[in-house]
């Protein structure tokens, strides 16, 4: 009985709250701000809603106003500086708010207001930015190939070599889509026309073992060509690329990755204006050997005129997350140097330049004149351009010969930036040059006629140790 009338009394809270005064006072006192804070929660009145949202509207006009003059100053001249005046009453605009407002709503709608000015600041931002970014593009598609033929498959190849081997290809030599088949076995050819069927569907697990034999066959683009590359999943792709990256020589890895992968990338981004994770994988994994990475890849995908900036930093991004050799790199700046400018080379420029590795002097000087080609250009260099010139010069300032900085602050002088040609020019003028040497500070500070004496120690002067008996 003790023990369930101490539970009781644990449980009745009423004794506890009746006996215990302040309590009692301390939880009125909470009722009473309660209530006191859902009466200053009042919600503000329509009347001073529709001022808040007519004067949000008359900020967002000014901003469009000034946008507009920004971009066309000549069709926007005749507007006058007065601000537009929405549709409302002559007696409601005697106060900015209202005259009806306490000043407790007025600081409500002014907080409002300021919120809404920021908000509308941070979408001009935005759009600032957006047609910056579309003004690059713009000036980078002026330097893209308008006749540009397409890009050239393993299957255009094939059909190509068929037909030139044999002239009467009739519907009974091809398969089912009328595609020519070449010369091999039937069975062979059955085998590898099932094995490219499975790999329409591929997602995970095991590869067909014909498959994984194809790198150690002679005719092993015939029998790629049978398993139809361009219907493959982007799974059977990966593996596809894991397997000829280990297995193939570097001649022959450089023409799958030429033929097959690199169209079969271009158009998974045309298709959905980003690229498949497998895809991006089997990027990454053909960097496996980097000589063909650039020759299969990355040049053909420069020479061809037509690569847009979201290629170029899909691209770009295996080459900023996966450490390459430095010779490798040194001769694919080189070759991007030499060859016809495209409008995306600066920023595959820029991005081998950021890896920061030791050049020789023939691939800086190559840079050197790459830059130079554009003394005499009448378009507009974009951004990117500009971006490139300055990672050279910020990084290898000091190996450039002073004429080659000469021609430099000349070529500065046709082709400008506001924010970026000062600090190129910058860069220039504040380093030295290749074949000078550096002050010897140490010698400035310390002249020949001081001569420093070495310490000399005497090993006998040792000072007596207090012994424990002392």
């Amino acid at each position: 009985m003790p023990k369930k009338r101490g539970r009781e009394k644990h449980h009745n809270p009423e004794p506890f709250l009746a006996d215990d005064d302040g309590a009692a006072s301390v939880a009125s006192k909470r009722r009473t701000k309660a209530k006191q804070h859902q009466a200053d929660e009042t919600p503000i009145s329509s009347g001073m809603s529709a001022k808040i949202l007519k004067q949000a509207q008359l900020q967002q006009r000014e901003v469009e106003d000034d946008e507009n003059r920004a971009r066309n100053p000549n069709a926007l001249s005749d507007i006058t500086e007065e601000p537009h005046r929405l549709e409302s009453d002559e007696d409601e605009d005697a106060d900015e708010f209202g005259g009806f407002l306490d000043s407790r709503g007025e600081d409500e709608a002014f907080k409002v207001t300021s919120r809404m000015t920021k908000e509308i600041g941070k979408e001009y931002e935005k759009e600032l930015g957006k047609a910056a970014v579309e003004e690059d593009e713009r000036l980078l598609e002026a330097f893209l190939s308008k006749d540009a033929g397409p890009q050239l498959t393993l299957a255009d190849l094939i059909v190509a070599r068929i037909k030139e081997n044999d002239s009467n290809v009739n519907p009974s030599n091809a398969g089912s889509d009328m595609r020519p088949l070449p010369k091999l076995d039937a069975d062979t050819i059955e085998i590898f026309k099932g094995v490219g069927q499975f790999l329409k569907k591929y997602t995970a697990g095991k590869v067909p073992k014909p498959f994984k034999h194809i790198p150690s066959m002679n005719q092993w683009e015939d029998l790629l060509y049978l398993t139809e590359p361009e219907n493959w999943s982007p799974n059977a792709m990966y593996q596809a690329t894991r397997i000829f990256a280990s297995n193939l020589t570097a001649k022959k890895v450089e023409r799958f990755y030429k033929l097959i992968l690199l169209p079969r990338v271009r158009e998974d981004i045309r298709k959905n204006k980003r690229l498949h994770f497998a895809l991006y994988q089997a990027l990454k994994k053909s960097l496996y050997k980097p000589a063909a990475f650039f020759k299969g890849i990355l040049l053909p995908l420069c020479e061809s005129g037509t690569c847009n900036l979201r290629e170029a930093v899909i691209v770009g991004s295996v080459l900023q997350k996966v450490s390459i050799p430095p010779l490798h790199s040194s001769v694919a700046v080189m070759k991007l140097a030499d060859m016809e400018y495209c409008g995306t080379t600066s920023y595959f420029i820029k991005l081998l330049l950021e890896k920061k590795y030791a050049l020789p002097f023939r691939v800086i000087d190559a840079l050197v004149g790459h830059f130079m080609r554009f003394m005499n250009e009448t378009r507009v260099m974009p951004v990117i351009w500009h971006q490139s010139l300055l990672a050279f010069v910020e990084r290898y300032k000091n190996d450039i010969l002073n004429e080659y900085k000469d021609n430099l602050r000349v070529l500065l002088q046709t082709q400008r930036h506001d924010l970026v040609t000062r600090e190129i020019r910058r860069e220039l003028d504040n380093s030295r040059s290749r074949g000078e040497k550096e002050d010897d500070l140490m010698s400035i500070a310390s002249p020949d006629s001081v001569m420093i004496k070495p310490v000399e120690e005497d090993m006998f002067d040792i000072p007596e140790v207090p012994m424990e008996d002392d």
